[in-house]
C-alpha cells in the first residue's frame, strides 16, 4: 500500500504544536488579565462602601467562578456537549473532578484574591506561579511519578525565587498585610497544585472541556451556597447584583478566566501537559506588565528578579532541557 507523503504529515503536526503553543501563551495573558480586572473590580463599589477586605475578595470571587461557569456553559452548549456535562457528573472521574474544583476553586481562589487585595496582583500573580512546582511534589507523593535531579533543582530555584519576593515589603514594611497575602499567595499554589493532580487523574476519562465546565459548576455552586452564608456575604453579593459597572467588570474577568482554561486545557491537549504548563505560568510576566501599565504597581527589584527566578524555576521543573529542541 502507498503511503501518503511524510512531508505533509510533518507539517500537519507542527501545525498543531504551534497551536498548541499559541493556546498555552494565550492562556498565560488572559489570566494575568483575569487577575488584574478582578483587582480592579475590588477597587468599585460596593467592595469600597466599608465592606470587610475579607470578604470582598470571597464575594468576588463567587461571582467570578460562577459567570465562568455560564461562559463555559454556553460555549460547550453551543458545541453540543450539554449531554456530555450531565453524564459526566455522575460519574467517578466527575466526583473526582467535583473535588478538585473545592481545593482549587473556594480554596485557592479565595486564597489567590485575598492576596491580590492584601499585596497585589503582581506579587499575587508571581508566587501563585509556584503551583506546578506543589504539583509535582504531590504527583511523586501520591502518584508515585520519578522526580529527576533536575526538577529538584527547579524547585528549589523557585522556592528561592518566592522568598526573594516576600523577604522585603515594597513599601518599606507600611503594609501590615504584606506577609498575609504572601501567605495566601503560597495557599493558592498549593491548592491549585493539588487540584492539578486530581483533575489530571479525571481527565483520563472526561473530556478537559467538559471537565473545566464541570470543575466551574462545581465552584460557583459551592461558594454561592456554602461560603457565602458562612462569611455573611449575601448581602455585598446582593448589592454587587444592583451594581452594573463592578458587575460588568468582573463578568470580563470571568470571560478571561474561562478563555484561559479553555486555552491551557487545549495546549495541554495538543503538546502536552508540560509544555502547556510551561506557557501557562508566563502569567506572571504578563501580570508584572499588566498591572505596572493599568494599575500604577510599583516594579521592586526583588519582585522582578523573583519573578524571573519562578518562571526558570518552573520551566526545569516542567521541560526536560534534553528535549527542547521539541519546543516550539
Amino acid at each position: 500500500m502507498e503511503q501518503g507523503p511524510s512531508v505533509n504529515t510533518n507539517t500537519t503536526n507542527s501545525k498543531l504544536i504551534k497551536g498548541g503553543a499559541g493556546f498555552g501563551l494565550l492562556s498565560g495573558i488572559t489570566f494575568a488579565l483575569n487577575g488584574v480586572i478582578i483587582g480592579t473590580a475590588l477597587t468599585m463599589a460596593p467592595f469600597t462602601s466599608g465592606t470587610s477586605i475579607y470578604i470582598a475578595p470571597i464575594v468576588a470571587a463567587a461571582m467570578n467562578d460562577t459567570i465562568s461557569a455560564l461562559w463555559l456553559l454556553i460555549y460547550n452548549i453551543s458545541c453540543g456537549r450539554f449531554k456530555e456535562i450531565v453524564k459526566s457528573i455522575k460519574t467517578y472521574p466527575g466526583f473526582i473532578v467535583c473535588l478538585a474544583a473545592l481545593i482549587g476553586g473556594p480554596f485557592a481562589m479565595v486564597a489567590y484574591l485575598l492576596a491580590i487585595q492584601f499585596v497585589g496582583p503582581a506579587y499575587a500573580m508571581a508566587i501563585s506561579a509556584l503551583s506546578p512546582v506543589f504539583g509535582s511534589i504531590l504527583a511523586r507523593i501520591f502518584l508515585k511519578e520519578e522526580i529527576k535531579s533536575r526538577v529538584w533543582l527547579g524547585i528549589i530555584i523557585c522556592v528561592t525565587g518566592a522568598v526573594l519576593i516576600g523577604y522585603v515589603p515594597p513599601d518599606g514594611g507600611s503594609n501590615p498585610n504584606f506577609y498575609i497575602g504572601i501567605a495566601c499567595s503560597f495557599a493558592a499554589a498549593l491548592g491549585w497544585g493539588s487540584e492539578g493532580v486530581l483533575s489530571a487523574h479525571a481527565m483520563e476519562k472526561i473530556n478537559p472541556k467538559v471537565a473545566i465546565n464541570i470543575r466551574q459548576i462545581t465552584s460557583g455552586i459551592v461558594f454561592t451556597a456554602v461560603i457565602l452564608p458562612l462569611v455573611s456575604g449575601f448581602g455585598i453579593y446582593g448589592e454587587l447584583l444592583r451594581t452594573p459597572a463592578t458587575l460588568l467588570t468582573i463578568s470580563a474577568a470571568a470571560l478571561a478566566g474561562a478563555v484561559s482554561f479553555l486555552s491551557w486545557y487545549s495546549a495541554n491537549g495538543i503538546c502536552g501537559v508540560a509544555k502547556g504548563m510551561a506557557l501557562n505560568i508566563t502569567y506572571v510576566f504578563w501580570g508584572l506588565i499588566f498591572s505596572y501599565l493599568f494599575m500604577g504597581a510599583i516594579l521592586t527589584k526583588n519582585l522582578v528578579a523573583g519573578a524571573i527566578l519562578i518562571i526558570l524555576g518552573v520551566m526545569l521543573v516542567v521541560i526536560d532541557p534534553g528535549n527542547i529542541d521539541e519546543m516550539v
